[in-house]
């Protein structure tokens, strides 16, 4: 099993590394999405945390690649083996679209880097509701006809993949709707168009706190680490694991970080050292806590343990559900 390393926050002042090898001009953070979604978001932080911390001496610039559902993203980056100085944000997109998708892409063409950040799911449903545990909700919705309405972004993606995998360990068939983003799912929820939602906390945040949805429990095997109370009443930390509510469900989304096919050890090298410090700084821990991140650092063999063992779940979900382009 690979191990998570989550990064260790303190005051830290960087001192200049002798590399074998540096940048020797801008760097593109390619983002596999449009502007101000959530990997946009993490590249400027990044291009804020190297400039202000001096981490690098060349600058980063973002660069948007959006197109055809982030394969425009993937595709480019294929098409630039061996360029250093092209590094693609990355999520569980690399494998998904390709199965689902199906276009000539593998990430093994690709050069790991590092994860930085892992996005957890949680169950939602809305306060008007009679639920308010996970038992009573899965109960209520197995007994549901017409079946519950489970909101979430986009088909056949991250959200649609963990409907099918709570649908698999309760027994219980959900009607799925796809939305354009966690904020229009979101809205769909308070509105009671649908009976729940499986948000990244981020993307429920303010209707949470309005007091309008409600937290079930969080698809992992341990509980958001962030104790500031949230609500008037709740931090995350207080939102149960699903398994300590008996569904015994885990899911995951990586924040990754790759470089182009065939680049030198020497290259891959300065990136992995660029990462680890840019999670010890403090633009990166205001941006995991604002946005209810997992903290993580992994690179080398516990990356590769990590994307082996996340696709093959991906993939198994998706061909059951069958959601696998022939």
């Amino acid at each position: 099993m690979f191990r998570l390393f989550a990064p260790a926050f303190a005051a830290v002042a960087f001192t200049a590394t002798a590399y074998a090898w540096e940048p020797t001009k801008p760097v593109e953070i390619v983002v596999a999405a449009g502007a101000g979604g959530a990997s946009d978001q993490m590249a400027r932080m990044m291009q804020a945390a190297v400039q202000k911390n001096k981490l690098m001496k060349q600058p980063m610039v973002v660069s948007l690649k959006g197109g055809a559902s982030g394969a425009e993203a993937l595709m480019y980056m294929k098409s630039s083996t061996g360029d250093p100085q092209r590094v693609l944000i990355a999520y569980s997109l690399i494998y998904m679209l390709p199965l689902s998708a199906k276009i000539p892409f593998d990430w093994r063409e690709l050069t790991p880097v590092s994860v930085i950040a892992l996005d957890q799911f949680v169950l939602w449903d809305n306060t008007t509701l009679p639920h308010k545990t996970v038992k009573e909700f899965i109960d209520a919705a197995k007994a549901a006809n017409p079946p519950f309405k489970m909101g979430g972004t986009g088909s056949k993606r991250e959200d649609h993949v963990l409907t099918v995998f709570l649908e698999k360990k309760t027994g219980t068939k959900f009607a799925y709707l796809p939305y354009k983003s966690g904020g229009e799912a979101a809205t769909q929820l308070v509105g009671n168009h649908t009976q729940s939602n499986v948000n990244n906390p981020s993307e429920n945040l303010e209707v949470w706190r309005a007091g309008q949805v409600r937290p079930l429990c969080v698809f992992d095997k341990e509980r958001i680490q962030y104790k500031n109370k949230v609500t008037d009443t709740m931090s995350w930390h207080d939102i149960p694991t699903c398994k300590e509510e008996g569904v015994d469900v885990q899911y995951l989304m990586l924040r990754a970080l790759f470089l182009p096919g065939k680049v030198t050890a020497d290259q891959s090298a300065f990136y992995v050292d660029l990462f680890r410090k840019l999670t010890q700084t403090p633009e990166y821990r205001d941006y995991m806590e604002k946005q209810a991140l997992k903290p993580v650092f992994l690179s080398g063999k516990d990356m590769l343990k990590f994307l082996q063992e996340d696709e093959a779940l991906n993939k198994s979900l998706m061909t059951e559900a069958g959601f696998v382009a022939k």
